[in-house]
């Protein structure tokens, strides 16, 4: 047996979900395709996907494609979940991307195939909806082919286009279609296919080209000892599942695995996708998506067992540039802390911030924020206030700070003495600890209460924005040993607890930090917009007046002005990226399309930004 996990992606309402469906259905899995204005799809298994017509969350269906098991993994398509999206993919062994016959290639389009092209991933173009009217999947087909790749091949022509009689039929074989396939397994050519989800032509040729374009893994290959990615993880009757991609090996019920950083657990079930349904299995084999119970400590990019050439694709996918702060009732506030820390489990880009009262998470947009308070208000019962999105900022330090306070001096009312000294780290490296006075001057939970607080403390900076990076050095520390009157218990009032330590920490930290000075920056996003040739003019002063930087302009096709397609690339604040694309489309007869992406974080740039 052999196996082909599958990434069907597409932008916004392009069918992909309609797409799975039909494929189930053709199999023979579902006995009809589902619908996602119904809201009885198979994969769509979140009532607020049902309800919203979108997926938000990766999901797996399986099924027969001849001689191969293929696991389908159908991912969300808005911009907003484009991590999910991200962390999907680089579990694949290819993907099939899905557009409209009619809006044929979009913005999405493109930030899709470009994750795809930059994991190397095989792709077979799925051109649907040609029983559209309107449809023109001639000219679509040319699109992908001037706008996505050049190395694209359709295999196929559609008769009757913009009917309900739409159908496929194949191209004569002019020798190429050996040469494709191994190309196309490689991923170095495209193959375009054409049908529609909703009537099922060209389903069944999608179907066979599967196992002939893209790669697949035979059943147990690879090395003895077990090895997978964890890529999702949500919750089932209150029950943490841990989706697994097997790359190698077999994980077996009562298997303990280590899942590195000193975690080691002990499988208690497993789940295969099979024929559209999740079957508990005593064994989970090489190239197999595998739903593992037990592992509690398990977070979304884990390596279980070694690492293997591939794994480290799990964990590039870039930081949310935006965040909200979220507020509940006052009784309510740690059932809401509780209920985003759990989320944040599930999606490790969900970042949840925590400083006396307020409570900040990350996100990549309106939608998402949208989402997040559905979720919490049906899977939790917590009604949260939302905040207006804004740019999520970070503070870095510039140089170097000392604060020192001594126990019973200068009005110190803390029994506790604590020196910190704050300096600059590199950028990634994370808050470090460090200890410059003797470690056994104090009991080491005393120790470990003022590096807690440091690393809680640093959640916002001075200027009320998180420090990421920043090297800290306890420099002086001093106690009140454990006393008490005579003949009786100890007393608080004369003996140093955590509490001391906890409660002067921030004092010295927020000194230090001060001394040491910090710089507000903002995220960076690198962009890369087509757009017709007459009007890069008017979109690079808009750039500029956005606080951006084009770096270079390059028009693809020869002729007049206005007859050609252009491509500008620069970088512009993540603050003004909602701007630029509100203003391209009046700037571009409405043809603009605008991709961007998280680059890094700089100072923050003074522009007028309108």
């Amino acid at each position: 047996m052999s196996y082909l996990n599958l990434g069907i992606v597409a932008h916004v309402d392009a069918g992909k979900t309609s797409l799975t469906e039909r494929l189930l259905h053709h199999a023979g899995v579902i006995d009809r395709p589902g619908s996602v204005d119904g809201g009885d799809t198979t994969t769509d298994t979140l009532a607020l996907e049902r309800e919203r017509g979108i997926t938000i969350r990766a999901s797996v269906a399986s099924f027969p494609a001849g001689n191969v098991t293929v696991n389908v993994l159908d991912t969300p398509g808005h911009p907003d979940f484009i991590a999910e999206v991200d962390r999907s993919l680089a579990v694949l062994d290819g993907a099939v991307l899905v557009l409209s016959a009619v809006e044929g290639v979009q913005a999405q389009t493109l930030v899709l195939m470009r994750a795809l092209q930059r994991l190397r991933l095989p792709v077979i173009v799925f051109v649907n909806k040609i029983d559209r009217r309107g449809a023109r999947p001639g000219a679509v087909a040319d699109a992908v082919a001037r706008r996505l790749s050049p190395d694209v091949l359709p295999v196929q022509r559609v008769l009757a286009a913009g009917t309900p009689d739409a159908r496929v039929e194949p191209l004569p074989d002019d020798g190429l279609r050996p040469w494709l396939a191994g190309e196309s397994r490689r991923g170095a050519a495209h193959p375009v296919l054409f049908g529609s989800a909703v009537t099922g032509a060209g389903v069944p040729e999608l179907a066979a080209a599967l196992g002939m374009y893209l790669p697949v893994v035979d059943r147990g290959a690879g090395a003895a000892g077990p090895s997978g990615v964890v890529f999702a993880i949500d919750r089932e009757d209150g029950r943490k599942r841990t989706f697994v991609r097997m790359r190698s090996g077999a994980l077996r019920v009562r298997d303990k695995i280590d899942l590195g950083h000193g975690r080691a657990e002990r499988i208690t079930g497993l789940r295969i996708a099979h024929r559209g349904s999740l079957e508990p299995r005593p064994t989970a084999e090489s190239g197999q998506i595998a739903v593992v119970q037990g592992l509690s400590t398990a977070r979304v990019g884990d390596v279980v067992g070694p690492v293997l050439p591939g794994d480290e694709r799990a964990s590039q996918f870039p930081p949310p540039s935006y965040e909200t702060v979220v507020d509940v009732d006052p009784a309510d506030r740690g059932r809401l802390y509780a209920a985003l820390t759990e989320l944040a489990e599930q999606d490790p880009l969900i970042r949840v911030r925590r400083r006396d009262e307020e409570i900040t998470v990350s996100l990549y947009g309106e939608v998402q924020r949208e989402v997040l308070g559905a979720v919490l208000q049906r899977e939790y019962g917590v009604d949260a206030r939302f905040g207006e999105v804004r740019t999520a900022r970070q503070e870095r330090v510039v140089g170097t700070g000392h604060a020192l306070e001594v126990k019973k001096q200068d009005g110190n009312e803390f029994l506790a003495t604590i020196g910190l000294r704050v300096e600059p780290a590199p950028v990634g490296s994370g808050v470090t600890f460090e200890l410059e006075c003797e470690r056994g001057s104090m009991p080491p939970a005393f120790f470990d209460a003022v590096e807690d607080t440091v690393r809680r403390e640093l959640a916002r900076g001075p200027l009320r924005w998180p420090v990421p990076d920043a090297r800290v050095v306890m420099t002086h520390s001093g106690y009140a040993p454990r006393q008490s009157h005579m003949h009786q218990k100890f007393n608080k009032a004369m003996s140093s607890t955590g509490a001391d330590f906890r409660g002067l920490t921030p004092r010295v930290l927020a000194a230090a930090v001060r001394r040491a000075g910090t710089v507000v920056c903002e995220p960076v996003h690198r962009f890369v917009i087509e757009l017709p040739d007459d009007a890069v003019g008017s979109v690079t002063s808009l750039v500029g007046r956005l606080g951006g930087v084009p770096f270079e302009s390059a028009v693809a096709g020869a002729g007049a002005p206005g007859a050609g397609i252009a491509v500008v690339r620069g970088e512009i604040p993540a603050g003004a990226v909602a701007a630029l694309q509100r203003d391209l489309p009046g700037l571009t007869h409405g043809e603009g399309v605008c991709q961007t992406e998280h680059d890094r974080f700089e100072p923050v740039r003074e522009a007028a930004r309108s």
